[in-house]
């Protein structure tokens, strides 16, 4: 591997396909859950229907020729291999915009964003996109060490930005990258034009502020989440080894990790393929399951969940807080990120805007980012 920027191509071999397709064929499959609803997890009706369709209808190809269709490099940072994503814009002045995706995501997310950020109808909204993959994720390597902490890959994101020659740039992020992105707003803001959130996460400021309702709500909603969904984050953040035996041998189990957490966190009525297409669901399922990530992706929280300081960021920043996903009182956030501009709090969505919602995220970065530009 070379610091260098080396052209990438996806060009997974079939056998590895037909490999899949065997093994979902093979699945052994436990009882049925006891409850009618998804409070024991994935019901099983759903898990074997959706398995089924991975194994005899759904086609990875059509997937690995968009991402194709996009210019990919791998470059050497820090002693490790980081696939990215950059796709300039055809305006030579648009702004370097880097986005950052998180657990259980990958690049393939961003894949309808990319078209509209850089050839919009509008040059003064265009952006060459930049979208690395995390340690451990998609065709980045897998650390062979500890230490990748959100902070380590937060100084590698400002190293791969100014090696591609973007001095003045701006970031976005979701989950971890929502997380990292606030990093780069403590640690390289003299390079940064702004920042926008998408979960913003602050600690309770030291001095007394005064809460509307739907921060209380967002707050009980939290509260909620731990007692009730937040094992998967407990597990993976302890024992990540131990998961990633089960999930890297198995597709149906990492078909179950994910689809769990993308029908929990999108906004819905209960039928989660109206707001994210099935092949969409499956092509974020498939990059994991070809790639070997089930326990590279998850030693993530391991080296970071609940041991970042989340210190004050001064940065421009904005905020765009979606009812399905985790809200932090509008006062908290304020108080860590001193410079905040905008602080949309949408009526739909959930925790994979590029997703469930593009066109409101393209215009959310559109509007933000011009102000500053």
């Amino acid at each position: 591997m070379s610091t260098a920027a080396e052209p990438f191509r996806v060009e997974i071999p079939q056998a590895d396909l037909d490999d899949l397709r065997d093994r979902l064929a093979r699945t052994r499959w436990p009882e049925a859950e006891t409850v009618d609803d998804w409070s024991q997890g994935v019901p099983l009706a759903y898990l074997r229907e959706l398995a089924a369709y991975w194994r005899d209808d759904y086609d990875w190809r059509p997937t690995e020729a968009r991402l194709n269709a996009l210019p990919q490099f791998r470059t050497e940072i820090d002693g490790l291999g980081i696939h990215y994503l950059h796709v300039r814009s055809p305006h030579a002045d648009a702004t370097p915009l880097l986005i950052s995706h998180g657990w259980p995501g990958s690049v393939v997310e961003f894949l309808e964003l990319v078209r509209p950020l850089t050839e919009p109808e509008d040059p003064a909204d265009a952006f060459h996109v930049v979208a690395p993959s995390l340690p451990g994720f998609g065709f980045s390597d897998k650390p062979a060490e500890a230490g990748w902490t959100i902070e380590r890959t937060a100084a590698a994101w400002a190293a791969l930005m100014a090696r591609l020659g973007y001095h003045r740039y701006a970031a976005h992020g979701v989950d971890w990258g929502s997380f990292l992105t606030g990093v780069l707003g403590e640690t390289d803001q003299d390079h940064l034009i702004g920042i926008h959130l998408a979960m913003p996460f602050a600690l309770p400021p030291e001095q007394q502020v005064e809460l509307d309702q739907r921060d209380y709500a967002g707050l009980a909603a939290l509260k909620k989440f731990q007692a009730e969904e937040g094992a998967y984050s407990v597990l993976q953040a302890t024992r990540p080894q131990t998961l990633g035996y089960g999930l890297t041998d198995s597709p149906v189990g990492q078909l179950a990790w994910m689809v769990e957490k993308y029908w929990a966190w999108s906004d819905h009525d209960g039928d989660l393929e109206k707001v994210v297409p099935r092949d969409r669901l499956l092509d974020a399922v498939t990059l994991s399951w070809l790639a070997g990530t089930g326990a590279s992706s998850a030693r993530i929280y391991w080296e970071s969940h609940n041991k970042m300081a989340l210190a004050p960021v001064h940065v421009p920043t904005a905020c765009s807080v979606f009812p399905k996903d985790a809200r932090f009182p509008k006062p908290w956030v304020a108080g860590r990120f001193t410079d905040l501009r905008r602080f949309t709090d949408h009526e739909h969505g959930g925790h994979f805007p590029a997703l469930e919602q593009p066109e409101v995220l393209v215009q959310e970065l559109r509007s933000f980012f011009r102000t500053l530009s």
